[in-house]
């Protein structure tokens, strides 16, 4: 035997005993019971998305349509990856970091940089919910304090009066926001005490691993559906909920040919199953090995979907029940200006509408558009069309929905109070759910990385809240809400399908996907359909890598702007981001990957001085044993048979 082979079988002998030697710690927690394991997976991967992103997805692609192309995509993309991570995180019993070193050392990267993502995902969302808290706090009062425009000396607030009540709250009394992010402003004392008090509520809800957290997600994540399932039946019974329903799932089939429908489709079902952010992997590490994680990646999904359309129920036939009282009242506003023109002689009788001139609000919307598409533009009156489409989609995305939409549904309710507690107390545990699974997602692989911080948890975890609420007041300034936006778009979208790619590419083609089925085989007692190796191994892998690829070039063809609050003109406005601010979208970017590629130099020079190092231990044990043909601990593993040095079975 050569001192080279000598040399290398060595080392693989010492790969295969660090891979053998990764399992969990004896002392790993576990869940008692698998409601728990339940709760926390459904809590996680539904959030805020589900009730404020995929209405607004569905309603602007084509309703119906789009709902048919989420279920194929999250049949053929979303389940099969959420598997592969349930599957990944049970059978290695680690959390993101320690599952893909266990694989390959070089990959170790990916779990780092799942943490990163994490973290920053952390910092603004609970943002979210110090603004959820807010409104909580501002609930409890008759009537809400955004229901009707302040007054200033017997006078309306312009910028109120421009706007709405609930604009005018949103963005001067919660935000107090300026008017591009280049104006920085002031720190807001409210916000701040809230995203104190958010914080706070996660570091008690963490500070002792699931064991806490388990605890307080019987009630996060079951409550929210106990809300939803109270507002469908409120908004059922509303004025206008018919409309807002019909709006939401007409179907517009054409939508299947345009490939920018396909790229959203495919980020919200990566997205709402919360893929990469290694918090799948680690509530899965968790569980015994025998475990059926394929019926739980089924059952967690198509809740998922589930929770998805209930929430798009509630959401439109409420917003419905709004448009239709706006457009109810803009009519009336109106036919009463019509009136004033015809009694003055200024409208021949014949253009006038058929209806009470006592009382304008008895046209219908539809009798009103009918004749408004005739002769509306033949008064010399200004009337506007009153389009009940155009009103559905006003503020039906993101905090638009949340904060200034449904708020401003909710004034209209008997008992409004009542109604905006039990909303923003819904918000609240949403957010609390997908907090815990985030906060898991960086907690739990470095404390199974780093025996210091395993030895302590409880101390790492209060810093990690420290640390969070200190860089977080950087989102309670009065540009703070220009800053979650960007967050939101583009420190997590890029970083995470990135990794995403590289978890399904290791898995599927260096670990091997006929592998991964033995050992899920060994696990589960049978053997998963061979569907899912031609799935992870093409499918997923191309469908991720086109959603990478549309998504960048996206970045680089539009250049990124954002919504800022124009407080002179009392609107919206769509501005650039300045050119720090693209320096700061650049370093997000990068911050999030570099542990790739960093990993992946540190486990190559650190596999070259290890063979160097053995080597030198090969040449020294020749030297010594030239004349001597006794055994010696070089010979002995020579003669054990190690195969080719691949990453050790899972089991």
């Amino acid at each position: 035997m050569t001192t080279i082979s000598a040399a290398s079988e060595v080392n693989i002998y010492a790969e295969e005993q660090s891979q053998e030697a990764s399992p969990e710690p004896a002392a790993r927690a576990g869940w008692n019971s698998k409601m728990e394991y339940f709760l926390a997976q459904v809590g996680f991967s539904v959030g805020l998305g589900n009730v404020w992103r995929f209405p607004y997805l569905c309603h602007q692609n084509g309703g119906g349509a789009f709902l048919l192309l989420y279920v194929l995509l999250m049949l053929i993309v979303g389940i099969p990856l959420f598997f592969l991570e349930l599957a990944a995180g049970q059978a290695i019993r680690q959390g993101s970091i320690g599952v893909w070193k266990y694989i390959s050392p070089k990959l170790a990267g990916i779990g780092y940089s799942s943490c990163v993502v994490c973290f920053f995902v952390a910092l603004y969302y609970n943002v979210i919910l110090a603004w959820s808290i807010f409104y909580l706090g501002n609930s409890f009062q008759f009537p809400l304090p955004w229901q009707d425009c302040p007054e200033q000396g017997n006078v309306t607030v312009q910028e109120c009066k421009k706007s709405s009540a609930t604009s005018y709250f949103w963005y001067r009394k919660a935000l107090d926001i300026t008017d591009s992010i280049d104006e920085m402003g002031s720190f807001n004392i409210y916000i701040v005490c809230c995203l104190l008090v958010a914080w706070t509520v996660v570091c008690l809800g963490m500070f002792k691993g699931i064991k806490t957290s388990v605890k307080v997600m019987y009630f996060s994540s079951i409550f929210p559906y106990v809300v939803l399932f109270c507002f469908l039946i409120r908004g059922l019974l509303l004025d206008g909920a018919s409309e807002g329903i019909t709006f939401m799932f007409y179907p517009r089939l054409e939508i299947w040919g345009d490939i920018q429908v396909w790229r959203q489709a495919a980020t919200q079902v990566f997205f709402a199953l919360g893929l990469g952010f290694g918090s799948i992997i680690a509530y899965s590490s968790y569980n015994p090995k025998n475990n059926n994680c394929h019926r739980d990646a089924f059952t967690v999904s198509f809740i998922n979907f589930l929770t998805s359309v209930l929430a798009t129920l509630v959401v439109f036939a409420v917003l419905g029940f709004r448009a239709k009282k706006n457009v109810t009242d803009c009519i009336e506003s109106n036919l009463k200006l019509l009136l004033e023109q015809f009694y003055s002689g200024n409208v021949d009788e014949n253009l006038m509408p058929n209806f009470n001139h006592s009382n304008p609000s008895s046209m219908s919307v539809k009798d009103y558009r009918a004749w408004f598409q005739l002769h509306g533009n033949s008064t010399p009156a200004y009337l506007t069309d009153c389009d009940l489409e155009k009103e559905m989609q006003k503020g039906v995305e993101g905090t638009g929905l949340a904060f200034i939409a449904f708020t401003e549904a909710m004034t209209h309710l008997p008992g409004s109070p009542f109604w905006s507690a039990l909303f923003f107390l819904m918000l609240l545990n949403l957010g609390l759910s997908t907090m815990f699974g985030t906060m898991e997602g960086i907690l739990a692989p470095l404390t199974d990385r780093f025996k210091t911080l395993a030895n302590n948890k409880t101390k790492f975890t209060i810093f990690s809240c420290i640390v969070g609420f200190v860089i977080g007041l950087l989102f309670t300034q009065r540009c703070g809400n220009y800053f979650v936006s960007m967050f939101d778009d583009y420190s997590a979208t890029l970083p995470l399908i990135i990794v995403v790619v590289f978890e399904t590419f290791s898995v599927s083609w260096l670990y091997g996907a006929d592998r991964f089925l033995d050992d899920i085989e060994g696990m589960l007692g049978w053997r998963p359909s061979v569907v899912y190796k031609y799935l992870w191994k093409y499918i997923c892998l191309l469908a991720m890598l086109g959603l990478l690829g549309a998504t960048t070039i996206r970045m680089f063809i539009k250049r990124p702007t954002y919504m800022a609050w124009n407080q002179e003109r009392a609107s919206e406005e769509t501005l650039d981001y300045p050119g720090w601010a693209l320096a700061v979208l650049a370093l997000l970017i990068i911050f999030a990957m570099l542990p790739v590629p960093l990993a992946l130099i540190h486990a190559v020079l650190q596999g070259r001085t290890t063979q160097t190092s053995r080597e030198l231990e090969t040449v020294h044990y020749s030297v010594v044993n030239t004349d001597d043909k006794c055994e010696t601990p070089m010979s002995d593993m020579s003669d054990l048979n190690h195969g080719n040095g691949s990453p050790a079975p899972l089991l």
